[in-house]
C-alpha cells in the first residue's frame, strides 16, 4: 500500500498470518526491547488484523503464511519506488523461514532490475542477518543464477532506541552485506552518546561505511514517551560532521516548550517529573516538553527540515 511514513513510498509486506480462532487475516511479530512498547503495527494489528497482540505466546495462536499475491506485487508496479519491505513485521525474525526470505529476496532483485525499485529492509534482528545471507545461508541467488555482492537495490537498516540496543545492534549491521546501511532511530528514548561516531570507525574490508543514513523520531500515539531535544541533535551533529545522511522523521507526540495543557519537565537521562512550581533546570540539563500530538508537533529540529538521503 502506498505509505505515509515520509522516508518511503511503498510498503510492501508478504508475510501475513492468519488467526486460528477467528480466521481474520493480518500479521504478526514479538516484541525484544522497549521501542516495541507502544509498537504502532501491533496497534493496527488490533482493529485491522488478527486481533492479537505481538507476542511470543501469541504465536501459537495464527498460521503464518506467505501471501502470494502480495509477494509478486513489486514485479507488477511499473513506476519505479523506494519500498519499505515488512513493515508490520519483522523479515528477520526467527519465526520467518529462511525459505520465505529467499523467495522475497528474488522477487527484490529481480523487482530492482527489471522496475528500478530500492528495497528498504529493518530489523530489529541484526544478528540473523549473516546467517541467512551469508554463503551457508540462501546466498545471493536469483532464479536466473548469481546476483551481485552486495545487491545494490537493497538496503539493510536495523532499529536503535537507546544506547545499549545501539550496542547491540549496529556491528552486525555495519558488515552486513548491503548496498546502504541505515539506523532507524525510532522512537529514541534516551542519549546515544557517541555511539555513531564509534561506529564510523569500523568498516567492512570494502572500506564501506558502517552507516549510510540515519532516520531519527520521537514516539507517537498512547503512552508516548518524549524524546529530550539534546538526544536528536547529538545524532544529528554527529552525521552533520561525519558526512551521513540525516532525516528527522518527527518530535513524536511531544514538542519542545511549555505551549499550555499536558507538559512535563526531561532531563539528558530521560528522568522525567511534573511540577507546578518551577520551570527547567539548566544545570540538569531540563527541558520543557509539552504533549499536543505528531501533527501539532511536527517535524522541525532548530528551525528547519532535514531530509537527507544517502547516495545508493
Amino acid at each position: 500500500m502506498a505509505s505515509k511514513i515520509e522516508w518511503t513510498d511503498e510498503t510492501w509486506n508478504p508475510i501475513r498470518a492468519r488467526n486460528l480462532e477467528t480466521g481474520r487475516i493480518g500479521w504478526h511479530c514479538e516484541r525484544v526491547s522497549p521501542g516495541c512498547e507502544h509498537c504502532y503495527s501491533e496497534t493496527m494489528n488490533g482493529w485491522r488484523g488478527t486481533g492479537l497482540p505481538f507476542k511470543p505466546g501469541h504465536r501459537k495462536d495464527v498460521e503464518l503464511f506467505l501471501d502470494e499475491d502480495v509477494l509478486t506485487k513489486p514485479l507488477r508496479w511499473r513506476k519505479s519506488r523506494t519500498v519499505f519491505v515488512c513493515s508490520m513485521t519483522d523479515l528477520f525474525a526467527d519465526f520467518v523461514t529462511d525459505e520465505w526470505i529467499g523467495r522475497i529476496w528474488q522477487v527484490m532483485v529481480k523487482s530492482h532490475r527489471d522496475r528500478g525499485h530500492v528495497f528498504q529492509v529493518l530489523t530489529k534482528r541484526p544478528e540473523r542477518i549473516a546467517k541467512v545471507l551469508g554463503p551457508n545461508g540462501i546466498g545471493w541467488y536469483a532464479k536466473e543464477g548469481p546476483v551481485p555482492h552486495p545487491e545494490p537495490g537493497i538496503w539493510l537498516g536495523t532499529s536503535i532506541e537507546d544506547r545499549r540496543r545501539g550496542e547491540e545492534r549496529c556491528w552486525y549491521l555495519a558488515v552486513a552485506p548491503a548496498a546502504v546501511r541505515f539506523w532507524s532511530v525510532e522512537p529514541l528514548l534516551a542519549d546515544l552518546g557517541d555511539l555513531l561516531g564509534l561506529c564510523l570507525h569500523d568498516n567492512d574490508e570494502h572500506g564501506k561505511r558502517c552507516v549510510d543514513w540515519v532516520i531519527l523520531g520521537g514516539e507517537s500515539g498512547p503512552g508516548a514517551r518524549p524524546m529530550h531535544p539534546g538526544w536528536a541533535r547529538g545524532v544529528r551533529d554527529q552525521c552533520t560532521a561525519a558526512g551521513v545522511a540525516f532525516f528527522f522523521k518527527q518530535w513524536g507526540a511531544w514538542a519542545p516548550g511549555m505551549i499550555g495543557g499536558d507538559w512535563m519537565l526531561v532531563d539528558l537521562y530521560g528522568d522525567v517529573d511534573i511540577p507546578d512550581h518551577r520551570g527547567p533546570d539548566a544545570g540538569l540539563g531540563e527541558v520543557a516538553m509539552t504533549r499536543v500530538g505528531k501533527k501539532a508537533a511536527g517535524r522541525l529540529l532548530d528551525g528547519r527540515e532535514w531530509n537527507e538521503y544517502p547516495d545508493g
